[in-house]
């Protein structure tokens, strides 16, 4: 198994690379995915989460409202700590049963994260960062996503600095161009993947 990880800032195009590294011929392992199956209704998470934010939480369809969870815990420390504490001790445990299992494959394993950086992690063969500039990256949320400038902002700033993202990449994925020009980092850096792959020991 070649375990590389993935990661870039909100906005920055990381879905679209890690849905073509999977095309590619990747496992992809995504933290955000998992985070969605840990919050359906009826498991521990959702309950913690309504417990701890209350009803306004779940929506009219009783699953869980991610804009509402989002406009509480981005303007209050302490809600997304209290949010973390629920989430993430079971996002990394699921993680870590996912890597678990594809130990002793030949697969390349592509752990896709948004706070990769934060995590610490030190088992990777390799990380990846899809970089965008923050303003171009909350014109592109607003534009495609739905957010206002407000939440886009908000959310940008409570990530690490792009350029400490950047100072821990080993390939970094420049999305600034058109999508075809992402087409092309995206192969450029499967192409880095294939040679890691391929160096002995």
């Amino acid at each position: 198994m070649l375990l590389i990880g993935l990661t870039g800032g909100i906005g920055a195009g990381k879905s679209t690379v890690s849905s073509r590294l999977a095309e590619l011929g990747a496992t992809v392992i995504d933290a955000d995915a998992i985070v969605r199956e840990l919050q359906q209704p009826g498991t521990v998470v959702f309950s913690e989460m309504v417990e701890r934010f209350g009803p306004g939480v779940v929506g009219p369809d009783g699953e869980l409202d991610r804009a509402a969870v989002a406009e509480v815990v981005f303007t209050d420390e302490t809600a997304l700590a209290d949010l973390g504490a629920i989430v993430h001790p079971r996002v990394h445990d699921e993680i870590e049963a996912r890597i678990a299992a594809a130990q002793g494959t030949d697969d390349v394993v592509v752990l896709d994260v948004p706070l990769l950086v934060e995590s610490g992690r030190e088992d990777l063969a390799g990380t990846i960062v899809v970089d965008l500039d923050p303003e171009v990256a909350v014109d592109r949320l607003v534009t495609h996503r739905g957010f206002s400038v407000e939440d886009a902002r908000n959310r940008i700033a409570r990530q690490i600095e792009r350029s400490e993202r950047l100072a821990r990449a080993d390939f970094v994925i420049d999305n600034h161009g058109e999508p075809h020009d992402l087409e092309d980092e995206i192969r450029r850096a499967w192409r880095w993947i294939e040679e890691l792959r391929d160096r002995p020991g």
